[in-house]
């Protein structure tokens, strides 16, 4: 039995060396206890191990680094290994979309027959904890079946495993101040004695003061699809709001938005108007959800215009930037950030390359920038788009500037840097430019009713 009188005393592996896995094994590595890290990608484990974050994610270099110096983080090849040598194993692998927006449970089947075989060949409990994303009924009728195939023989009853749910909260950018402080901490079980072991294990490393929500597998999988859908709900909802205020004169969607969310009832977060929500989790996990209700009878309508509004935002930013040079043909334009958000060099689902896409269609002549994702992009693009390492040089000779990312270095642009552009078309989706400082410059923000005190569109 899994003794957690000292959480020190016990051993925990993580398979899936992403975001989630990275940040929260590193973290746990940090308060003392012997973490296992192992991935199926050898060449993200080799970073690691040299103390190299895989991806770019503020501060994870130094929390890895602290968990390595202390011997505590172990970067384990051999993912059986990494499964015999542990106490408690959290499957943080990827969860990805098909292309009809269902999810991909692949290797969450090949972690948890994995996991089961080691169980069968070194018996010993574990907690086999589910951090990944899945859709309601994956632990009971995907993962607990492969596990009872694999352990049916006798024998077995005092080494099953207890199976848990343990959905993340983390923002891509902010992944370990969310690590460290987390506003919650959920536990689906269909065992009590393994949810009181995770929830001894939290308590200990986070004290009494963060609530920990008991449930059933089915809620705790569902729990994480209602959080970010209604994330995603208020996006689309004052993306909505805005493009109405671009259309109407005198109109500020951030005026807008501060007043309602001083209503309790609303809240203030999640109200900032912008291109369109991107990233690995929002996106997915809106059109998972949906398809997994429709596959229970069900069609969520909301849910299906949440994200057909989050589709439609970036014709909004390229309407804005036609408007502005009256036609995309031959039209340099500059795409100031390339990430889905400030602070990651993730694009995955970033609304910019839906932009630039666009932009191609239309024949304009793109050129780019961000501080960490132009390598990624230009995997994507190649020889089709100019890429820019300095702000100034991807300014110069455009047409038209769109600022999609409100990284902080774009924040500080004066009229010097834009005085390089041809004509001075400056479109600000996420208003981080102040417009009072700004002369001599056609300067359109989305979710404003565009009228420059320069000049008008």
């Amino acid at each position: 039995m899994i003794e957690l009188n000292n959480i020190t005393n016990n051993k925990i592996a993580f398979i899936g060396a992403g975001v989630v896995g990275l940040t929260t094994a590193a973290f746990f590595a940090s308060k003392g206890i012997y973490t296992i890290i192992t991935d199926k990608n050898y060449s993200r484990l080799e970073l690691i191990k040299n103390g190299k974050i895989p991806f770019y994610e503020p501060k994870l270099d130094q929390l890895v680094n602290v968990g390595l110096n202390n011997g505590t983080l172990v970067v384990e090849y051999d993912t059986t290994k990494a499964i015999q040598s542990s106490d408690i194993v959290f499957i943080t692998v990827g969860t990805p979309p098909f292309e009809d927006g269902s999810i991909d449970l692949t290797y969450i089947k090949e972690a948890t027959t994995t996991i089961a075989y080691s169980i069968r060949s070194y018996p010993a409990y574990k907690l086999i904890i589910i951090k990944s994303t899945v859709v309601p009924t994956t632990t009971s009728k995907i993962i607990k079946p492969i596990i009872d195939n694999i352990l049916n023989d006798e024998g077995y009853e005092d080494k099953y495993p207890a199976i848990l749910v343990n959905p993340e909260f983390l923002r891509e950018g902010s992944a370990v101040h969310d690590t460290i402080n987390p506003h919650i901490i959920v536990i689906g079980s269909n065992n009590g004695e393994g949810a009181n072991i995770l929830d001894k294990l939290y308590r200990q490393i986070y004290g009494n003061n963060i609530p920990i929500i008991h449930t059933t597998w089915e809620n705790a999988e569902l729990i994480k699809y209602a959080n970010n859908s209604f994330l995603a709900t208020k996006i689309s909802f004052i993306n909505t709001i805005a493009n109405i205020c671009s259309r109407i004169n005198n109109a500020d969607i951030d005026t807008i938005a501060n007043a309602i969310g001083l209503d309790p009832r609303i809240g203030s977060l999640f109200l900032k108007a912008g291109p369109g929500y991107g990233g690995s989790c929002l996106p997915k996990d809106v059109k998972a959800l949906i398809k997994f209700a429709e596959s229970i009878g069900y069609k969520p309508r909301l849910l299906i215009s949440v994200d057909e509004t989050n589709e439609y935002q970036s014709l909004e930013v390229v309407n804005l930037a036609e408007k502005a040079v009256s036609s995309l043909e031959g039209k340099v334009i500059s795409i100031l950030g390339l990430s889905f958000k400030k602070d990651t060099d993730d694009i995955r689902n970033s609304v910019s390359l839906k932009v630039i896409d666009h932009l191609l269609r239309n024949n304009a002549c793109v050129k780019v920038h961000d501080p960490k994702s132009i390598e990624h992009v230009k995997a994507i693009f190649g020889n089709k788009i100019e890429y820019h390492t300095n702000v100034i040089s991807c300014l110069t000779g455009a047409d038209c500037c769109i600022i999609m990312v409100d990284w902080d270095e774009y924040k500080l642009l004066t009229n010097k840097d834009f005085n390089v552009m041809k004509d001075k078309n400056v479109i600000d989706v996420w208003r981080i430019l102040d417009i009072n400082k700004l002369t001599d410059i056609k300067y359109i923000a989305l979710g404003r009713s565009n009228i420059n005190k320069n000049d008008s569109i």
